[in-house]
């Protein structure tokens, strides 16, 4: 019981001020207890808004954004690059370019390369100003999309979109009996013009579909955490149900617009590099299985093929990621979603 309420209590000293530390555009994520939700009365949330412009790709969006609400997250001045650290204080530990492969029913069970994942680690000591308990590392994310067709079950070219982008190992369970979840903070930063935004980040697991008139930020209250949640037909609109996400704190969620050849004619292959800043340890970050996954959540109907309401349908793909020492990426992922 004593080595809990220590552990509590480090966490707590770490649960800094936002207000104190946060460089402009980290915006803090809840933790264990999700956010009253800002439009419905006496709802919930676990998710931010960052970027309300665009109709979350539907249309194109504002991505040089410079008033609110369309400037949450947004970090500026932009780093000098991919690999350079967006706030001072932090070094690169270590950084990975990771190949994403497709191989499900729709690729017809073989490998159909569709992009790249940029997965990069900066750390902060402890003692470097501002002075925190711990080290503080930042993660960030970045996915580009390439125009390879991945659906061998239909007629003409189907791009993998990336709708939402999750990432794991936010929750340190070296202890089983006594999981600690950190304190997490997201920003993102576009280094080049064609960029994607994000548009809302989330303690989440499951990516929630966003179509034209879909509310922008999901309610809790879903029960589960499947990967991915909405309508996976066309035409139609997702019931309220399906518009939900519950909080879970070993995630966190992206929800961007990539794909090399969009059917809504908004294409950007490449998003924005996607932070998240959290506690860590001075040990060297683990590469997990799996802790980084790709949803695409059939945001629009194809263009292009004989079956335009299959082409798009809910897919999740995975990478490996880096997590820090105690993280894991739970739950499992399942084919092809």
């Amino acid at each position: 019981m004593k080595n809990v309420t220590l552990r509590l209590a480090v966490l707590g000293s770490v649960a800094y001020s936002v207000a104190a530390l946060a460089a402009p555009g980290f915006t803090a994520l809840p933790t264990t207890t999700p956010f009253p939700h800002p439009t419905v009365s006496g709802a919930t949330t676990a998710y931010v808004r960052c970027n309300d412009t665009g109709d979350f790709g539907s249309g194109l969006s504002n991505r040089n954004p410079t008033t609110a609400p369309s400037n949450e997250c947004y970090l500026t001045p932009n780093p000098a690059g991919d690999l350079s650290s967006p706030i001072s204080g932090y070094g690169l530990v270590t950084s990975a370019s990771r190949p994403v492969t497709l191989n499900n029913i729709y690729s017809g069970n073989t490998n159909k390369s569709i992009g790249t994942v940029l997965d990069v680690v900066w750390r902060k000591p402890a003692a470097t100003a501002p002075v925190t308990p711990t080290p503080m590392c930042i993660y960030g994310t970045k996915f580009t999309a390439t125009a390879n067709d991945y659906n061998t079950t239909a007629v003409g070219n189907q791009y993998f979109e990336a709708n939402g982008v999750a990432r794991a190992g936010f929750v340190d369970v070296s202890t089983p009996s006594t999981p600690v979840a950190r304190d997490v903070e997201v920003a993102y930063a576009r280094m080049t013009g064609t960029s994607e935004v994000l548009f809302r980040a989330g303690r989440a697991y499951t990516s929630v579909q966003h179509r034209v008139g879909d509310q922008d930020i999901p309610q809790t209250g879903l029960g589960s955490n499947p990967s991915i949640n909405g309508l996976n037909s066309w035409p139609g609109s997702a019931s309220a149900a399906q518009q939900t996400a519950d909080l879970n704190n070993n995630w966190v969620e992206f929800t961007t617009d990539i794909n090399a050849r969009d059917d809504d004619t908004s294409t950007t292959a490449s998003s924005a590099m996607f932070y998240i800043r959290t506690t860590c340890t001075t040990a060297a970050p683990a590469t997990v299985t799996d802790a980084i996954r790709l949803r695409q959540t059939f945001q629009e109907q194809s263009t292009d093929g004989s079956n335009p309401s299959a082409d798009q349908n809910f897919i999740e793909v995975t990478v490996s990621g880096f997590v820090a020492p105690g993280g894991a990426a739970a739950p499992a992922h399942t084919q092809p979603f």
